[in-house]
């Protein structure tokens, strides 16, 4: 690979990678984060279309990255910040105290501090596009951004702490700063010792999706809290609430399988074996949190030969497992998110679903029992939960509520049988009268919120979001007007944005939520942007009618296909039919984006209305809160259908001689 090349391909290297680790940075020490679950990538859109309608002016702004870098980094972690529940439409299961920066000040920080971050690397992205044609270019940044993802996976796959990240952004600059930007360089010093600290702080742990924060109490059990929230506590179940579920199993149940869902450092687990459980499937998702377990849970729960511990996602486990159980228990999975989105992972966003009840009933044996409990703290929630069960198991729960039949506050157990006798019950639910908010589905996974809408909060800030960028975009931006001649390119980096987000989500329920799931898809979506820049740079397709056409079919089938088909497919057929599907618009939407791209008469102005659209898009995503996932693909349509539009308005140009210094875009989707 020539200099340049290698210039151009590390440089998009260290802006995907760069991107992944604010996400994940940001995310751990800002819990407003967890559900405003895409302002980090919002800020990356904004950062990098703003570097690049910048390309053809100065300053160099790309020296500056490291120390822009470890200000975000450095802010991050001095103003940590935990999170109280507020306002009705929002449902929390964590601390109920705030302590930190309040979040009218954090976000916006937040998201202008990765707007500059970005801002500056992706100046010097598009600066080193300026030698290349534009599909050259396009060509080399998939390269590279493919590189930085597979380096992400490998680290996190290697159970890396932050200073690996460190170093490698170390070397990246290095590499692309050296020699004549020395004295810049010794900006990534703090870089790297922010990291540090991060990584050897008293007592924490770094496990794929969270900061773990482990206390040691006086008797010694390890006291458990995530990304600022407490978690989890290892205690003596002999006479906890753990054992709640049992007293309500029918007696003829003998309990030979349990399957725990949520089994986090073993307390669930703890009271199925002293209840009698033959063997226990403990399903925990984190790794991390489950190694705690083995190592320090005082009734070593772990070290029993009935158990089989299991790392996944939970209801991946329950549309892949053979296996028949006498009792299935959700054992409180935490929720930290109201919204599911791109920049975080719900880690139980499918399984309070009515489809994921159904999946768990079908794993019951005859006179097999279902149990699940949390601090549920809103009644319209705990009616939700219970109505859901009562539909899909054809009888009313057991419900037991500890705290003095209050519900703020208190742990609500629900139990409930595959038969009359399966269950024994104090005190069956009863809505009394109550209106019962239906079920949440696969299609819209949004147990916590009650009512199809968009909470306020997100519209103002979304609103404020989209503002602050259109002010920041004319401000330092430049060349507005040369932007104007690509409105197509906008709406397609809107689109684009919707469709990866359906293909996130779709994966997500099909193979679990899981962080290598997710950097599979994006790896992907990555290689299937790279198989269409291929052919278009060696067959002119030159109809842009036709791509449409074929754009069009692919997004009609993609939404009509249901996922309730797909799950009832075996594992391999299952991964081939939703990766063609899924796909298949990925590739014809590159195609159609390669072939408008190629004839750009300014390549940089072009790649930045393609990422401003990209923010557009990931503002439109949040509509899925009303309208359900499977909708964001008929919305691309339409966002395509005007791009089609716009570009038949668009005056070709005749011979490519508007800018000898072209630039390629970035594709959206990838940034997360």
């Amino acid at each position: 690979m020539g200099g340049r090349r290698l210039q151009l391909f590390l440089a998009s290297f260290l802006m995907l990678f760069v991107e992944l680790v604010l996400i994940r940075w940001a995310s751990s020490y800002v819990v407003y984060l967890s559900y405003f679950t895409n302002f980090v990538l919002l800020g990356s859109f904004l950062g990098i279309g703003v570097g690049f309608l910048r390309a053809h002016r100065g300053p160099d702004l790309f020296r500056w990255s490291p120390l822009v870098l470890a200000l975000f980094l450095g802010f991050v972690m001095a103003f940590p910040v935990t999170i109280d529940r507020t306002g009705g439409d929002l449902v929390f299961f964590g601390s109920l105290t705030n302590e930190g920066l309040p979040v009218w000040i954090m976000l916006p920080v937040v998201f202008l501090a990765a707007a500059a971050t970005m801002a500056t690397i992706g100046h010097g992205v598009a600066t080193r596009f300026q030698a290349f044609e534009p599909l050259e270019a396009y060509r080399l940044d998939i390269l590279g951004s493919l590189a930085g993802i597979g380096a992400y996976v490998v680290l996190s796959l290697l159970g890396t702490p932050p200073l690996a990240w460190g170093l490698v952004m170390a070397g990246l600059f290095g590499a692309l700063l050296l020699p004549r930007h020395a004295l810049h360089l010794l900006a990534v010093v703090p870089v790297v010792a922010v990291l540090e600290i991060g990584t050897f702080s008293p007592n924490t742990i770094w496990s794929p999706y969270y900061r773990i924060l482990v206390n040691i109490t006086p008797d010694e059990r390890p006291d458990i809290s995530v990304n600022g929230i407490p978690h989890q506590a290892a205690v003596h179940t002999a006479g906890s609430p753990y054992e709640v579920p049992y007293a309500h199993v029918g007696t003829d149940n003998p309990l030979r399988d349990v399957l725990v869902i949520g089994a986090g450092n073993g307390n669930d687990v703890a009271a199925a074996l002293a209840a009698g459980a033959g063997h226990v499937d403990a399903v925990e998702i984190d790794p991390e949190i489950q190694a705690i377990g083995v190592e320090a849970h005082p009734d070593h729960p772990y070290q029993d030969q009935r158990v089989t511990r299991i790392v996944n996602d939970g209801r991946a486990v329950l549309q892949s497992t053979d296996r028949t159980y006498d009792l299935i228990v959700f054992a409180l999975p935490d929720s930290l998110t109201l919204v599911s989105g791109q920049s975080g992972v719900r880690l139980e966003s499918y399984l309070f679903t009515r489809e994921a009840f159904e999946a768990a009933r079908d794993r019951l044996n005859p006179g097999g029992a279902f149990a699940m409990y949390n601090f549920y703290r809103e009644q319209w929630l705990q009616d939700r939960l219970a109505g859901t069960l009562a539909d899909v198991f054809g009888r009313a729960p057991c419900l037991d509520t500890e705290g003095r039949g209050t519900i703020v506050g208190s742990l609500s157990m629900f139990v409930v049988g595959t038969t009359d006798d399966a269950q024994r019950c104090d005190a069956m639910w009863d809505p009394q009268g109550r209106e019962v908010v239906g079920p949440a589905t696969d299609d819209r996974p949004f147990v916590y919120l009650r009512d199809p809408s968009i909470p306020s909060r997100y519209l103002w800030s979304l609103a404020l979001v989209l503002l602050t960028s259109l002010v920041l975009v004319r401000s330092f931006g430049g060349r507005m007007r040369a932007m104007s001649g690509a409105v197509d390119l906008f709406l397609m980096g809107a689109a684009f944005l919707l469709i990866e987000t359906k293909n996130v989500t779709q994966f997500a329920l099909l193979f679990g939520t899981t962080w290598l799931v997710n950097a599979l898809v994006f790896a992907g979506i990555l290689l299937t942007v790279l198989a269409a820049v291929e052919v278009e740079r060696r067959v002119r397709i030159g109809r842009p009618k036709l791509l449409f056409g074929a754009l069009f079919l692919a997004l009609a089938v993609a939404a009509a296909v249901p996922a309730a088909w797909l799950l009832d497919l075996s594992a391999i057929p299952r991964f081939l039919t939703a990766t063609a599907i899924a796909f298949t618009p990925v590739f014809v939407a590159n195609l159609v984006f390669a072939e408008r791209f190629r004839d750009a008469p300014d390549p940089t102005a072009a790649f930045g209305a393609n990422l401003l659209g990209a923010m557009l898009g990931g503002a439109l995503e949040y509509l899925a809160l009303i309208t359900g996932y499977r909708s964001l693909l008929g919305l691309a349509t339409a966002l395509y259908v005007l791009a089609w539009v716009f570009g038949r308005r668009r005056v070709r140009p005749t011979a490519l001689t508007a800018d000898p210094s072209p630039a390629a875009p970035r594709v959206p989707a990838i940034a997360d």
